[in-house]
């Protein structure tokens, strides 16, 4: 825009230049004339009146022109070289145009009387391209208001747009955002009302599957209830009791994977959360359990980790992995579990690793297992479990541009590494976790 606007004045200066040049050419050339025809018709006892009112009405002075005389051509502008062709092309073209004699400043038109040489001297404004400077203004005018109207556009266009990426954003991290304004012109009105139906669909939809699965679990559980307590009852050996045990075990903490699944991740905080404090509340819980179950937890956690993350969607990722080394990554050797938790800042990062020492995982299966439902060779046996464990876990990171990774290690497990982004609040002020 400004190119153009540029442009165009440069075009508009240019076609301008001609006709007036043209005209204060004529000018001069009347002015002359005139004080010509007056020098010579008037009587000599007038003459010098009459060059005096030439001098204050209209500021023209005529000097003697004298061989010694110190000359100073015109600007090289091309208005210039306008004027003083077609003064020569009216006076003849032995007649000089100069921009100062004597180091007197003016435009000095030569003319002769009976072979007598005269000056005719203007003032420069009176034949400058005056007109220029006005356009100029005129033309600074409308860039100001091109550059405004141009503003109040850009603003009126991105401003809904800027809205429509925040709210996206807030949807993609299983937030409930505010409805847009429908209205505006009619694409950004159209494309409001899309968004907010769709926002309002995903939250049906989250609602309708939150009820069916309380409603599953509700349904499942309570016959589960009635079978345990059905073949407490019953006349049957214990070894029959004990398997039907252990399949309303796995049962139920399928149902509870389930639930799990459905659950919506918590609001993220505003603040960062302490999640070294975090991670070693979780530890010392997740370490009595293990050791309840034979296992060993050990942990290595870096101090002052912080992170923008739901403390409880944190522990319910990092408790998953824990979890599932328990379940899946015992030792050949003692069929023990024997896990490591650390966490550590590299760079922009906050990488949290639980690392066991079972079989580990085939490198073609890893990507499978991250998928709903997907469970390892090993899994598929003897060990409860509906295969969510690790979707849960990057469903939740997802939210808050965290990854998660599964490494197999040489000397055998598993190392399940998360990403999270790092977050450093000014004067260190954090949430505390409950």
């Amino acid at each position: 825009m400004l190119v153009s606007l540029g442009a165009w004045l440069q075009v508009f200066f240019s076609m301008e230049e001609g006709p007036r040049a043209g005209q204060m050419a004529q000018r001069v050339t009347t002015a002359v004339s005139i004080t010509r025809s007056a020098l010579v018709y008037a009587p000599t006892s007038v003459r010098p009146a009459l060059l005096l009112d030439l001098a204050t009405k209209e500021s023209l002075r005529v000097q003697p022109r004298e061989e010694s005389d110190v000359l100073e051509a015109l600007p090289a502008s091309n208005y210039w070289k306008h004027v003083a062709a077609q003064i020569r092309d009216k006076l003849g073209a032995h007649t000089q145009v100069i921009w100062s004699v004597n180091q007197i400043p003016g435009v000095w038109v030569s003319f002769e009387i009976n072979d007598d040489q005269y000056w005719l001297v203007f003032e420069r404004e009176q034949l400058a391209l005056t007109a220029g400077i006005e356009w100029l203004g005129w033309g600074a005018t409308a860039l100001l208001l091109a550059l405004i109207g141009a503003a109040v556009s850009v603003r009126f266009v991105n401003r809904p747009l800027a809205q429509l990426a925040k709210v996206a954003q807030q949807l993609a991290r299983g937030e409930t955002p505010s409805p847009l304004p429908e209205k505006g012109p009619a694409e950004i009105r159209d494309m409001n009302i899309a968004f907010n139906r769709m926002a309002r669909d995903i939250r049906q939809a989250e609602a309708d599957r939150e009820i069916m699965l309380a409603g599953i679990s509700h349904d499942l559980r309570t016959p589960l209830a009635r079978m345990r307590l059905e073949i407490e009852m019953s006349n049957v050996s214990d070894d029959t009791r004990a398997a039907i045990d252990e399949d309303l075990a796995q049962i139920d903490h399928s149902i509870d994977q389930l639930m799990e699944y459905a659950r919506p991740a918590g609001k993220v905080p505003e603040q960062g959360i302490d999640v070294s404090s975090v991670l070693r509340d979780l530890f010392e819980r997740e370490r009595s359990h293990t050791e309840s179950l034979g296992g060993i937890l050990e942990a290595d956690i870096e101090p002052n980790l912080f992170a923008r993350i739901n403390a409880h969607d944190l522990k319910r990722i990092v408790g998953n992995l824990i979890e599932n080394a328990r379940r899946y990554g015992r030792t050949p050797e003692d069929d023990r579990a024997h896990i490591e938790l650390s966490a550590t800042q590299r760079g922009n990062i906050v990488s949290i690793e639980v690392r066991d020492q079972g079989r580990g995982i085939a490198a073609n299966d890893i990507q499978r297992l991250l998928r709903p439902f997907s469970r390892g060779e090993s899994a598929r046996t003897g060990v409860s479990g509906a295969g969510l464990g690790l979707a849960i876990v990057e469903r939740l990171l997802g939210q808050v541009g965290g990854q998660l990774e599964l490494i197999s290690h040489p000397p055998g497990g598993l190392v399940a590494r998360i990403e999270i982004p790092k977050y450093r609040p000014r004067g260190y002020q954090v949430e505390t976790h409950a």
